[in-house]
Parts: C-alpha cells; sequence; structure tokens
C-alpha cells in the first residue's frame, strides 16, 4: 500500500511519514504545496493521502483533495491545527475522507483511523 503525506511542517512531515512505514505503507512525502500534492498523486497512485489543510502557495489541501479526487478515488484522512467548523464543513462538501483529526495526533490516533479502513496490523 502507498501513502502520501502533505504537510508544511516539515518535522511533522517526517514524523507521519514514519507512522505510515510502521503500518506498512510505502510513503511519499516532502509536499508543502497543493499543487506538488495533486501532480506527486496522479503519478504515485497512493492508496491513502494524510492532507494538512493549511499550506503554502495558493492552493489549500482541500482544493487539492477535491481535484485529486476528481479524477481518482483516494482515501484521505485530514490532519490540521484548525479547528475552525468552516474548514470541516467545507472539507465535508467539496470532498470524500475517513477522517478530520486535529494536531497533535500520535502513532495511536492514526492507527486506529487506518485499521478502520485499511488491511494493517
Amino acid at each position: 500500500m502507498k501513502a502520501l503525506v502533505v504537510e508544511d511542517d516539515l518535522v511533522l512531515s517526517f514524523l507521519y511519514e514514519t507512522y505510515l512505514n510502521r503500518l506498512g505503507f510505502e510513503t511519499e512525502g516532502n509536499m508543502v504545496y497543493g499543487k506538488t500534492a495533486v501532480e506527486t498523486a496522479q503519478n504515485f497512485n497512493p492508496d491513502l493521502i494524510l492532507m494538512d489543510i493549511i499550506l503554502e502557495g495558493e492552493m489549500d489541501g482541500i482544493d487539492a483533495v477535491k481535484k485529486i479526487q476528481d479524477e481518482k478515488d483516494i482515501s484521505v484522512i485530514y490532519i490540521t491545527s484548525s479547528n475552525d467548523p468552516n474548514h470541516k464543513r467545507r472539507a465535508a462538501q467539496a470532498t470524500k475522507y475517513l477522517d478530520y483529526l486535529i494536531k497533535p495526533i500520535d502513532f495511536d490516533d492514526l492507527k486506529g483511523v487506518i485499521k478502520k479502513h485499511f488491511d494493517i496490523k
């Protein structure tokens, strides 16, 4: 299984990649722009995307997921520091997602969500 990590904090990006590797995912990360995430998703064909909402550049995470899901049916977990209910509402209206997690998250938080939807140990 493959996962894409889109997170503008490179320390968190590395941490999430480490979590996903422990769960058996091959990962692609170090993406801080929505546009880069869209392009990478087209080429990498992930089974899962961990997506931050607030990203660098003009395209936020919700817009990036919408563009990706317009082309492919890919599972998404939003991980954001924003508690803004408007973000969650907009994400629900524009995209399909497995869960919407508020930072900080730990390994067990992520594992619990992924375990509900993927066949992992």
